[in-house]
């Protein structure tokens, strides 16, 4: 056994049909762990357990699909990977919602809701759901996908920054409770990644020129380079290791 190894372990991976919860979810399989496969669509679930099944093993995934603005479907989501694995021993809460960009005094109620609900609200649903059974069996990792956004402030990027930072003490008072259980709660917060969820922002040559020039390693990250981060708080590398922000940005908040 390694440090990283995660064999007998199960993940539930919110969001991991593409973009950085996917990245997780296969090097995740890939150092050993069974893992759920979760977003809102189904078929592109099956098709993202499919593909991680036929690359480590047959009953290596399962497609679990679920809307994080739903508490029935959370509930739903971690009901049903019980019933598939048994166990839950990592929970990622990669799913996020960032339906704004501008300042905040134009921004509606129901926008500003929707990203304080999906992002903050919704993961601490999830995690109560997933607790329990970690207390039971005095053991479990909780990760959740934050964003260096909480870390600064933003013209455009506000409400989704407020969200972002909120679940950095999150993770800090999830830390303080169950940490007499030996469950560790942490976030990753990770620069700007070459997703679909982030194009935006890198998109255009122009802004991508603007948001690397400033940082050390002068380019944007990729989601295979946020994944290593979530494999080593999930297996146990990172066993001692609870409360904290990893920051993985290519030095862009340091220059």
């Amino acid at each position: 056994m390694t440090l990283f190894d995660m064999k007998g372990k199960v993940a539930v991976i919110t969001g991991s049909t593409r973009g950085i919860g996917l990245a997780i979810a296969e090097r995740m399989a890939e150092h050993g762990a069974k893992v759920v496969i979760s977003s809102r669509k189904a078929d592109v679930c099956e098709q993202v357990a499919k593909g991680i099944n036929d690359r480590f093993g047959k009953d290596t995934a399962v497609a679990i699909a679920a809307n994080i603005s739903s508490k029935e479907n959370l509930q739903n989501l971690i009901d049903e990977s019980n019933r598939a694995f048994g166990k839950i021993d990592v929970l990622v809460c990669n799913a996020a919602s960032n339906p704004y960009y501008g300042p905040l005094a134009g921004i509606s109620d129901d926008q500003f809701r929707k990203i304080l609900d999906n992002n903050i609200v919704a993961n601490n649903w999830l995690i109560s759901m997933v607790v329990p059974q970690m207390i039971e069996r005095r053991d479990g990792s909780v990760i959740i996908v934050s964003s260096i956004g909480g870390l600064k402030g933003s013209t455009i990027l506000g409400a989704y920054a407020i969200s972002k930072a909120a679940d950095m003490q999150l993770a800090r008072n999830l830390a303080c409770e169950y940490g007499k259980h030996n469950i560790r709660v942490n976030c990753i917060a990770p620069g700007l990644i070459k997703t679909d969820f982030a194009k935006a922002l890198w998109d255009n040559p122009e802004n991508l020129k603007a948001s690397t020039s400033r940082s050390p390693l002068l380019r944007i990250g990729t989601p295979d380079e946020i994944a290593g981060a979530a494999v080593f708080l999930g297996s146990a590398a990172g066993d001692f290791m609870t409360g904290q922000t990893m920051v993985i940005d290519g030095g862009a908040t340091i220059s």
